[in-house]
């Protein structure tokens, strides 16, 4: 089916996995898909940030979701990515990489396939989720990225102050030199 004759309100994901569950993201979001390379560790940052990368002159902060989810954290393979997204932190556009397992798939879901998450049982907040959806006989836990990525738990480096945004870029290109 073209994008052309997708039923209205049809919107696409892209699946991935931590561990053995997946999620989705809309792939709206999503800039690209890159391998797993040098993250640089940026001090003073929470644990979940795993570090930043240089993406094309670009630094931008990595995001382990694993941590974030309090789920095990499993060693990269060659299967792990990073999930290049778009998303909004404190009403301004920012640039983010989500680490991934392994991506799995682009699917479709219309707003009627996606139900309320249950107030139990995801371990994860219920402001991070847009909701679940099946896919065969299991679930997809769709996730809101701007929530996830913006919350008050979340001081990333965009808004984390130039200061430390110019530490991880020198950092970052320290990484590239080396």
């Amino acid at each position: 089916m073209s994008s052309d004759e997708r039923p209205v309100g049809q919107r696409q994901y892209l699946t991935f996995f931590l561990g053995d569950e997946q999620y989705a993201v809309g792939v709206l979001g999503v800039k690209e898909i890159i391998e797993y390379g040098i993250v640089t560790k940026v001090p003073a940052t929470p644990p979940y940030i795993r570090g930043v990368i240089n993406l094309r002159g670009s630094v931008v902060p990595v995001v382990d979701l694993s941590v974030k989810f309090n789920l095990p954290v499993h060693p990269v393979s060659r299967r792990t990515c990073i999930v290049i997204m778009e998303t909004t932190i404190l009403g301004e556009r920012a640039t983010m990489g989500i680490v991934a397992d392994s991506v799995n798939q682009v699917i479709e879901f219309s707003p009627q396939d996606i139900e309320a998450a249950p107030a139990f049982g995801t371990g994860i907040r219920l402001e991070y989720l847009e909701g679940m959806a099946k896919i065969g006989t299991k679930f997809v836990l769709v996730l809101n990225m701007d929530e996830i990525l913006s919350s008050a738990d979340a001081p990333v480096l965009p808004a984390a102050g130039a200061q430390t945004a110019q530490q991880a870029a020198a950092a970052a290109r320290e990484a590239q030199i080396s």
